[in-house]
């Protein structure tokens, strides 16, 4: 080889690796104001968020400023998470260039059985009467964890991160608009403890916004932590105190179980989207290896050209959601207890087996799980599948980079809004319900077992290009946690949208066949053609989730943050970024209409003004009437354009369409049933396929 054509090669060479290394990453764009080098945060508190600013500003590193930012949420943002509660800790150290997870999740106490939430009679206690006793506490794992993150990846000490805290609980925080509404809707199960009562419903009436929280308590609490670390928790007074409580409310926790508690260091999950690495957390989460799972199923569509929030999309993401819930269900716990076949639920022959059991023209009502152990060569598991629903949990979620390159993405939580509505006498802090994330029927992977972690659904994740990471992030919300984050991921890579609008992007969830959760702004089009493939979108819409993440761009070297609106969410940079997100429009339910439709039993989402009464019988909007009965599709829309004026009568149209029709004059209403089996869907060139 001649020595100009080695240099030409070497040139070549050299601009290829530097070209890969700072391509542009996904989630930035020019409509982006301008990003910082200096640090930055992205939190669902702007107080919180300044907590962890200023130890960035101070020379702090990504994981000082989490610890100050968790310790801050606890005075803040009482009702989510605190020192009496558990989260899972992802950190990327850029100097050992390792992604590694800090497990603080609750325990189990010892002296418990697989039987503690059944009654004498062998029933299930209801879910609101045992996620408020002692029972339902777990051992806490959250101050540990951050002492445990400062001392093996930080820079400064426990007694420094937690003046911020200190100083916000003595003096008191003002009372923003979404803490109020958790005060307001959680009030009485606050009145149920006389010092959770004292502190957030003083003189009996709850606090508001704009009022001023004070807890001394909580203040004296952190001033030991302060002098002594954990240790005040784990073995001193704060401990003996929660034990004590925990045991009037019919709890078994004892102070020996505080002693053994341990922070564990795990390896994370990874997976491949698109040419991308997802990282996240390992057992006993379930959330980052379904939210892979999810992912590993989208990625045989062209998830880009189905366009964002389309029918064929929601569709298909959807039927995804029930694939992997069912997998999630059957073998994801803890993982020091129960082998979770995690490489199987990820293997490309496996993922290709489940998605061929997708349906593209109607949803599937009955999804089980699959058997993911063959393409680990090993047997199924023995143990039965227990499927248990409860009340989504709230928790929190915040993402951190330094001006290093070190990055954290941080769930933390204490389950129910204000855990299990016990707070420790005298020491100002909430606990959580942690255990009854453990099936309360006995006999699956995930039910209750001394010193065993409940399966969670936390997702702190990283997503990386060419081995480094440039995206943070995760949400609160129980099991809708799993939809916030694919969604993200997808709305960033798939859908090439900015990381702001790929937060505030509407977002579903649904778990299982055939109710779906849905966000302002999923159309009426949308839902009507989707209802008529089978799945049930809830009459009025919710909000779905808290992301909060951020973004570092290796073009520019700068830093970018996305904040959710469904709390105040805040990014602030060291310098340059501030930015904090505004209260969402009040949800309002649509004006009733005349008369409501009814298909097998679902409720349609017809307007007031898209319905008549004619002769006494129902007519609706024609174009509206043909989607809902699964006639046309919304593609055929941009041909077929109906004058709003024209309505459809629905008794002949659904009868000829196969229904059984019933219309109940007295109640108007009309029952329309059809065997999901039955179901017909148009396809592309405007034909019925059954």
């Amino acid at each position: 080889m001649t020595y100009l054509k080695s240099l030409i090669l070497a040139t070549f060479s050299f601009f290829f690796v530097v070209s890969t290394v700072i391509a542009s990453v996904p989630g930035v764009d020019d409509s982006m104001k301008p990003g910082t080098k200096k640090g930055i945060v992205s939190v669902s508190h702007p107080i919180a968020a300044e907590a962890g600013r200023k130890i960035l500003e101070q020379g702090g590193n990504a994981v000082d400023a989490a610890a100050a930012i968790q310790l801050s949420l606890n005075v803040v943002e009482p009702m989510m998470s605190g020192i009496g509660g558990g989260g899972f800790i992802m950190i990327y150290s850029k100097e050992e260039n390792k992604i590694t997870m800090l497990d603080g999740r609750e325990t189990a106490p010892q002296n418990v059985t697989p039987e503690l939430f059944l009654d004498k009679n062998g029933k299930v206690i209801p879910f609101s009467k045992r996620h408020v006793t002692g029972k339902a506490v777990g051992v806490p794992g959250t101050l540990k964890a951050i002492e445990t993150a400062l001392e093996k990846y930080g820079t400064m000490n426990l007694s420094k991160v937690i003046k911020p805290a200190i100083k916000q609980a003595e003096r008191g925080v003002k009372v923003n608009w979404s803490a109020a509404q958790y005060i307001e809707e959680n009030k009485a199960k606050l009145k149920n403890n006389p010092a959770a009562a004292n502190v957030f419903i003083p003189g009996g009436e709850p606090l508001k916004e704009g009022d001023t929280l004070i807890q001394p308590d909580l203040a004296k609490t952190f001033k030991l932590i302060k002098e002594q670390g954990s240790d005040a928790l784990y073995t001193g007074e704060i401990g003996e105190a929660l034990v004590n409580e925990v045991q009037e409310r019919q709890g078994v926790m004892t102070t020996d179980d505080l002693e053994r508690y341990e922070v564990k260091e795990r390896e994370p999950i990874r997976s491949d989207y698109r040419g991308y690495e997802i990282v996240g957390a390992a057992s006993p989460s379930s959330g980052s290896l379904t939210v892979q799972q999810i992912l590993e199923l989208m990625e045989g569509y062209d998830v880009k050209n189905m366009g964002i929030n389309s029918p064929e999309y929601l569709h298909h993401l959807t039927e995804a959601m029930h694939l992997a819930f069912a997998d999630r269900a059957a073998y994801m716990a803890d993982e020091d207890f129960y082998e979770v076949p995690k490489k199987g639920l990820l293997d490309d022959e496996y993922i290709k087996e489940r998605r061929k059991l997708i349906n593209p023209n109607k949803s599937t009502a009955d999804v089980k799980e699959g058997d993911p152990w063959k393409y680990e060569g090993k047997e199924p598991s023995s143990m039965p599948k227990v499927e248990e629903n409860h009340p989504e949990g709230q928790t929190t979620h915040f993402s951190v980079m330094d001006k290093w390159g070190n990055m954290v993405s941080y769930t933390t939580t204490i389950e129910q809004v204000f855990g299990s509505g016990i707070m420790v006498p005298d020491y100002g802090f909430m606990l959580n319900n942690e255990m009854t994330d453990f099936d309360a029927l006995p006999g699956g992977v995930n039910q209750v077992e001394a010193g065993k972690r409940p399966r969670s659904s936390m997702a702190p994740t990283f997503v990386l290009k060419d081995g480094k990471p440039f995206l943070a992030l995760g949400s609160p919300g129980g099991a809708t946690i799993i939809a916030s984050v694919s969604e993200t991921i997808m709305n960033v890579i798939d859908h090439g949208l900015p990381i702001q609008e790929a937060i505030l992007s509407p977002r579903i969830y649904s778990a299982s066949y055939p109710t779906v959760r849905w966000e302002p702004g999923v159309n009426q089009n949308t839902r009507l053609e989707l209802m008529a493939k089978g799945h049930v979108y809830e009459e009025v819409p919710q909000h779905i989730g808290n992301v909060q993440a951020v973004v570092f761009d290796y073009e520019t070297g700068k830093m970018y943050g996305g904040a959710d609106n469904t709390r105040e969410g805040t990014v602030l940079g060291v310098d340059k970024v501030s930015y904090t997100s505004k209260q969402p429009a009040k949800i309002i339910p649509n004006k009733a209409g005349p008369f409501k439709v009814k298909v097998n039993g679902a409720v349609f989402p017809y307007l007031a003004k898209q319905m008549k009464l004619l002769d006494g019988k129902p007519y609706i909007q024609s174009d509206k009437l043909l989607l809902g009965l699964g006639l046309i599709s919304s593609k055929d829309l941009k041909t077929y354009k109906p004058n709003e004026e024209s309505y459809l009568p629905v008794i002949k149209a659904a009868k000829a369409t196969g229904f059984k029709v019933t219309w109940n004059d007295k109640e108007k209403m009309v029952l329309l049933e059809k065997d999901p089996a039955d179901i017909e869907d148009p396809d592309d060139d405007g034909s019925i396929t059954n």
